[in-house]
């Protein structure tokens, strides 16, 4: 699983517009997988997932207020992500898919299986999902919104210098990066709408019905919690929140990733091993992987997850 091979781009109708992201292995059988990206992120950051799944479609857009969904209008909010990913469905002919979500994509997630509960098999939540009642920073993120850069180059450099990613460059994270890029020199920005980024992060500590949301879904769920956070530093969620979900839900399973923060764990080799476990078309459990106490066995299956 390395380099870099980029999705078939797709458009289809939502309100307002069109909503775009990619595709990888369109044509594969089974069911699909559908990716949901963080809150300033884009479908570029599937890719590594997509190369360790090679027999599986994988589906994943840019939300509304990002990538070449950027043009999309307001409403942002998790429930309007959640509708216009059952739209992409529809407009992609898809009844039914498992659906992975990674940090603010998990809460996408979640409202999706409650809305539209007969187009989510299972659920996997990658370092989101559940309510963060501490304070995420997002400001380094909030503050790459206000910025310009004259250059393709320049915008790589800053990148680099980022402490979740630089140490574990690939050219995943390079064409993520570069994707994320519009506009031009020397007045390129992100595409991220810092509106769209600003909406969503307040709805990220469970108001609003979420948190109600989540402890009615009676589908199979599996959390992979990253044990470094955003900055490489602290991580988003302690261990005993996952271990606390797993009480008052008994189809909740919680799992401990090794040796990866919020960004390496879908976007490098050694973080994307962790999560195809749990994944359709999987190959086996890296020797690595471990799971929470509270958990059963990693490896063993599940008969309703094939």
């Amino acid at each position: 699983m390395t380099g870099f091979t980029p999705a078939e781009p797709f458009r289809v109708p939502v309100a307002g517009g069109e909503l775009a992201g990619g595709q990888w292995h369109a044509d594969a059988g089974g069911t699909p997988l559908v990716g949901i990206h963080g809150i300033t992120a884009n479908h570029v950051s599937w890719s590594m997932v997509a190369a360790a799944l090679p027999g599986v479609r994988l589906i994943a857009p840019d939300l509304r207020g990002r990538g070449r969904s950027n043009g999309l209008p307001g409403p942002y909010g998790l429930t309007q992500h959640a509708d216009d990913i059952a739209r992409m469905l529809d407009g992609l002919g898809v009844e039914r898919a498992i659906v992975a979500g990674h940090s603010m994509g998990a809460f996408v997630a979640v409202w999706l299986a409650e809305r539209h509960p007969d187009r989510v098999e299972r659920l996997v939540l990658i370092d989101g999902g559940l309510p963060v009642y501490g304070t995420a920073d997002l400001g380094p993120a909030r503050d790459r919104l206000r910025m310009t850069f004259a250059s393709e180059e320049e915008y790589l450099a800053f990148w680099r210098r980022h402490p979740a990613l630089g140490p574990w460059w690939n050219d995943a994270v390079e064409a993520y990066a570069l994707y994320d890029l519009v506009g031009a020199p020397p007045e390129l920005r992100s595409s991220v709408s810092e509106e769209a980024m600003s909406a969503n992060a307040i709805e990220v500590g469970g108001a609003d019905g979420y948190e109600e949301a989540l402890a009615g879904l009676t589908l199979p769920i599996a959390f992979v919690r990253a044990p470094r956070g955003l900055l490489n530093t602290d991580p988003l969620y302690p261990p005993e929140e996952p271990a606390e979900w797993r009480t008052r839900l008994p189809w909740f399973e919680a799992f401990e990733a090794e040796d990866v923060n919020h960004y390496t764990i879908v976007m490098t080799e050694a973080g994307v091993r962790q999560l195809t476990p749990h994944l359709p078309g999987a190959y086996p459990a890296h020797p690595h992987y471990h799971s929470h106490p509270h958990t059963s066995d990693p490896g063993t299956s599940d008969p309703k997850e094939t």
